[in-house]
């Protein structure tokens, strides 16, 4: 047990540090909103980020999400804290991942706020890779409990899955704003064919995985707001756009559940694959 597992002083830092990036994380999330101070994300770089400019922005909605991931941001701080978990090793592996991805969030809104849009874009960028490695670590390491499954899994996959996504709709406002269209494709073209990406990543991660349905559940919901956005008034319209995020969702989908069958026919648990 974790427990029984002589704490060093690299615990206790990794512990604090894991802690004071999820209070700068909930803080960038304010600077990010415009509650407090900042401006809102959808209004800077002349609405560069917003649900309509471009084909493969996700609808208002969809960024609900973040409410649920720093929720978990300072769920897991403080679970990881607890005693009988610091010198646990999958903490030991992933902890100083997880700050890194949530300072690394903080970072982002930053260079938002400060309309450095390719600033951004490689920020997201190294995010998504810190986060990989996250993935890795803990799909190779089972939970030990359905709390840690709940806490930590699913806090960084729900983190993962909705990154997938805003890495594409992060690039897309660097391009539109620098008004770039690389091969003069079109909008259209463009989206159909990055949102084929995100559809290839979806199966990855769920063949990787092991089909970790929390990865996908942030994709689908990212997915499915673009194709809401792209057919409502919350976003410039384009079919090609909507019909290609469903798609993808589809696929993501039916990925997952494949790659969850060997688990469910051998009987194994999924209480801890999250």
């Amino acid at each position: 047990m974790s427990g029984s597992i002589e704490s060093s002083p690299n615990d206790e830092a990794r512990v604090l540090v894991v802690i004071l990036s999820a209070v700068v994380a909930v803080v960038g999330s304010i600077i990010g909103s415009g509650a407090l101070v900042g401006t809102p994300i959808s209004q800077v770089a002349d609405g560069a980020l917003a649900a309509d400019a471009t084909a493969v922005a996700p609808g208002g909605p969809a960024f609900s999400i973040w409410t649920l991931i720093y929720l978990g941001f300072l769920a897991l701080a403080i679970w990881q804290a607890l005693p009988a978990h610091r010198t646990d090793p999958r903490q030991r592996r992933a902890g100083w991942w997880l700050a890194a991805a949530m300072i690394l969030n903080a970072a982002w809104i930053v260079c938002v706020q400060f309309e450095l849009l390719w600033l951004s874009v490689l920020t997201i960028l190294a995010l998504l890779a810190v986060l990989v490695v996250v993935f890795d670590i803990l799909t190779n390491m089972k939970p030990s409990s359905r709390v840690e499954a709940i806490v930590v899994d699913a806090t960084a996959f729900v983190y993962l899955g909705w990154v997938c996504v805003a890495v594409v709709a992060n690039i897309a406002a660097a391009l539109a704003a620098a008004e770039i269209d690389p091969f003069a494709l079109g909008a259209d073209t463009w989206a159909v064919l990055v949102l084929t990406v995100v559809a290839v990543v979806a199966v990855v991660l769920a063949v990787a995985g092991h089909g970790r349905f929390t990865v996908t559940a942030a994709i689908v919901w990212g997915l499915v707001w673009i194709a809401v956005a792209r057919t409502t008034g919350d976003g410039s319209t384009s079919q090609p756009a909507a019909i290609a995020a469903l798609t993808a969702a589809a696929l993501a989908i039916v990925a997952t559940a494949i790659a969850r069958l060997p688990r469910a026919r051998s009987g194994e648990p999924t209480v801890t694959n999250p």
